[in-house]
C-alpha cells in the first residue's frame, strides 16, 4: 500500500469518526431539549392568560376526534367544587411540595411486599402527567412525575396549579375542564354547581370512563356524600388557595 492510499484511508476513518461524533452530539442535544421542554413550558404556563392543553387533548386532535374544553378562571368556579376535588384527590395539597412523600413511601412498601398499590398521586403529579406525560401506567411515568411535580409546585402558586388542573382534567371522554364538565353533565356553568353536584364531579375524576355523576351508582353516591361532608369542613386545608 502506497503512501497516498494510507493517507486516504486515515482521512476516511477520521471522517467517519467526525460523523459519528456529530450524530452523538445531535442525539444528546435532542434528549436535553426533550428533558428541558416541560420546565420551559412551566415557566410559560405561569402566565395567567396562557391556557395549557393536555397530551390527551393533543391526541384527540391528531385522531380527528375533537374535544370540549372552555377555560374558566378559578374565581369563576364554585368554591364547593374546589373543596370537593381537594378532599377527594389530595387532602394534603396545601401541606406538601408537590409530592406526598408519606403516601408515596407507603405505596412503595406495599408494592415491595406484593400488595396491590393504592396510588399516591397528588394534584401536582396528576397535572404534570396530564400536561407532559402519557396516561398508561408504568413505573417510568411515575418516576418522571415526581421531579416534574416538585418543579410545578415550586414554579406555580397553589392557586395556579389548582386552576390548571381543573381546566385540563378529563371528566368524560373528550370532555376536559370543569366548565365543559359542568355543562355536559348538569347544563350549568362551573359557578352554578350545587355542593352535591360538585361532590359527584370530584369523585368522577379517578375514572371518568366508568363513573357517571349524572347517573351515579350506589357506591358513587356514598363516595360523593363522604366528600361533600369533608368539603364542608375543609377550611383549614384549603388556606393556600387564598394566600
Amino acid at each position: 500500500m502506497n503512501t497516498g492510499d494510507v493517507l486516504a484511508q486515515d482521512k476516511g476513518k477520521r471522517s467517519r469518526r467526525t460523523r459519528g461524533s456529530s450524530a452523538r452530539r445531535l442525539v444528546l442535544r435532542f434528549l436535553i431539549a426533550i428533558v428541558a421542554l416541560p420546565f420551559v413550558l412551566m415557566l410559560l404556563y405561569k402566565v395567567p392568560f396562557v391556557h395549557p392543553v393536555s397530551t390527551l387533548m393533543l391526541r384527540d386532535v391528531v385522531l380527528l376526534r375533537g374535544y370540549e374544553r372552555q377555560w374558566v378562571d378559578l374565581d369563576d368556579v364554585e368554591p364547593a367544587l374546589v373543596q370537593s376535588v381537594m378532599m377527594s384527590e389530595d387532602g394534603r395539597f396545601c401541606a406538601h411540595d408537590g409530592v406526598d412523600w408519606g403516601a408515596l413511601n407507603l405505596v412503595i412498601d406495599e408494592a415491595l411486599d406484593g400488595e396491590k398499590s393504592r396510588g399516591a398521586s397528588t394534584i401536582a403529579m396528576q397535572t404534570v402527567k396530564n400536561l407532559f406525560l402519557w396516561s398508561s401506567r408504568s413505573y417510568l411515568r411515575k418516576g418522571l412525575e415526581v421531579p416534574l411535580a416538585i418543579a410545578a409546585d415550586a414554579i406555580w402558586s397553589k392557586r395556579r396549579l389548582m386552576e390548571i388542573y381543573l381546566n385540563v382534567a378529563e371528566w368524560a371522554p373528550g370532555v376536559y375542564g370543569i366548565e365543559a364538565a359542568s355543562l355536559y353533565y348538569y347544563g350549568t356553568p362551573a359557578s352554578g354547581l350545587s355542593r352535591r353536584q360538585a361532590a359527584y364531579l370530584a369523585v368522577t375524576l379517578p375514572n371518568p370512563y366508568i363513573r357517571h355523576p349524572d347517573k351515579p351508582s350506589r357506591k358513587l353516591t356514598r363516595l360523593a356524600r363522604t366528600v361533600e361532608s369533608r368539603a364542608r369542613q375543609s377550611g383549614a386545608y384549603i388556606k393556600c388557595l387564598h394566600e
